[in-house]
């Protein structure tokens, strides 16, 4: 099974899920930005990888307006070149948080911050991709009636089970596809499903920073730490 053929099924398996107050609106965009997703998976997912990172689920301003994991706009169309695919819209879109794809003014810190890192690195996305993958665990944005982000912890518990419960088959199999020999969380709640799904794979698995601006340790200088903790792994860069 290829990533783009996972990625239609958690798809199609999240679509029937519905969420419940504070959820007022979700963003699916493996849906409605279905074509810059399935040219980054094409581009870049084939083929064993080293190590594969994944993040919590989209921000507004990064996947949820290109479908790419942390895709803030700016790298992912200069850096990656993935820019003039077509992106839609959610089925329910919030005023405040409007998906205008590689026409978004906006910029995800987050996702600036992870693929300005793998630039500065590794000059060329090619080189990067040999030994690395970027993906999100959960593809689903989430927000409240004012447009504020609910991350993935705030569901209540019963819809959380059922959303996890999809996305753990999904990322399980990217695992078993791209046979990495490490398995990082971006973040504790990411490294935590990932501990959980994988559970019984011989594989590593670890934890780097996120790169939230929320974060004071991540503002101090978010790529030195993350390089600092990915050598502590073991991975050479």
């Amino acid at each position: 099974m290829s990533l783009i053929e996972i990625s239609d099924v958690l798809a199609r398996e999240l679509a029937p899920l519905t969420f419940s107050a504070p959820v007022a609106f979700v963003y699916n965009p493996l849906e409605y930005a279905r074509e810059p997703h399935r040219r980054y998976l094409e581009r870049f997912g084939s083929g064993r990888r080293e190590v594969v990172f994944t993040g919590m689920n989209p921000g507004p301003w990064g996947m949820a307006q290109t479908g790419v994991p942390f895709g803030a706009v700016g790298p992912v169309r200069d850096w990656l070149g993935l820019a003039g695919a077509d992106v839609g819209k959610p089925e329910r879109e919030h005023p405040k948080r409007p998906v205008t794809g590689f026409d978004c003014p906006r910029e995800e810190v987050s996702g600036t911050r992870v693929w300005g890192w793998a630039r500065d690195a590794f000059g060329t996305p090619e080189r990067f991709f040999s030994r690395f993958f970027i993906g999100n665990y959960c593809p689903l944005l989430f927000l409240d009636e004012g447009g504020r982000n609910l991350t993935p912890d705030k569901l209540k518990a019963a819809e959380r089970r059922a959303m996890t419960a999809v996305c753990d088959r999904a990322f399980r199999r990217v695992v078993e596809v791209l046979e990495p020999r490490l398995v990082i969380g971006v973040g504790v709640w990411a490294e935590g499903r990932v501990r959980e799904c994988l559970d019984g794979l011989d594989v590593e698995i670890g934890r780097i920073l996120h790169p939230s601006p929320a974060s004071p340790a991540a503002n101090r200088g978010w790529a030195e730490a993350a390089t600092r903790q990915l050598e502590a792994m073991g991975v050479e860069l």
